[in-house]
């Protein structure tokens, strides 16, 4: 991507219905007054793409392109993993679905801490990368990516939050992200970081 105004009108659409990561987004973008922030709810789309790439950046790209042949606005997507390292790097890219198509966000932290169940305190270290692709059509686009290191712990701490948030502490804390609050959260966690560099982008480019 060259240097130009990627948002001539001023809008972006989130390509998501994850009225958790809505949340994020908006809560770290907002600092900037001359975009305006849209979700897929905002235009009644319910319809979410096939995620089936092998790398978190297949599938951030595969969200971005399909929402903006959808509306042709320039689109963010999100795809997120959470890495654990006794487990080889389970649940990866397949963390949303971890226990099953269906599973909840409690399911997948009960099958990661059953998992987990016999390895010690100090082995248990872990890492959240969240790569944002940001997708202005004609096959252009361009990735932000965040990490945040930390370590899954035996049992879940907090309500705040979403996903593994109750079990993983960020390097640093000894809160889980599940007990932080938002704008303690948005200051470390991998999805902030991400979208702060992409922040950062725009600013320069609009």
């Amino acid at each position: 991507m060259t240097h130009k105004n990627y948002l001539p009108a001023g809008k972006i659409l989130m390509a998501t219905n994850n009225k958790n990561k809505i949340k994020e987004i908006r809560s770290v973008l907002s600092p900037v007054n001359s975009i305006s922030v849209f979700s897929l709810n905002d235009f009644g789309i319910t319809a979410e793409v096939t995620e089936d790439g092998k790398t978190l950046e297949d599938n951030a790209l595969l969200k971005a392109e399909y929402v903006f042949r959808l509306l042709n606005i320039p689109s963010i997507s999100d795809d997120t993993g959470l890495f654990v390292d006794a487990l080889n790097g389970e649940p990866g890219i397949y963390s949303a679905r971890y226990a099953g198509e269906n599973a909840t966000y409690r399911d997948n932290c009960i099958k990661l801490l059953s998992k987990l169940k016999n390895v010690k305190p100090e082995d248990r270290k872990a890492r959240f990368e969240s790569v944002i692709c940001f997708y202005t059509g004609k096959g252009e686009y361009k990735f932000f990516k965040g990490v945040c290191r930390g370590k899954i712990i035996e049992s879940e701490r907090g309500s705040n939050g979403f996903g593994y948030d109750p079990v993983f502490v960020p390097d640093g804390s000894s809160k889980t992200f599940a007990e932080l609050t938002d704008q303690e959260k948005n200051k470390i966690s991998h999805r902030a970081l991400a979208l702060n560099s992409f922040r950062n982008f725009i600013e320069k480019n609009i």
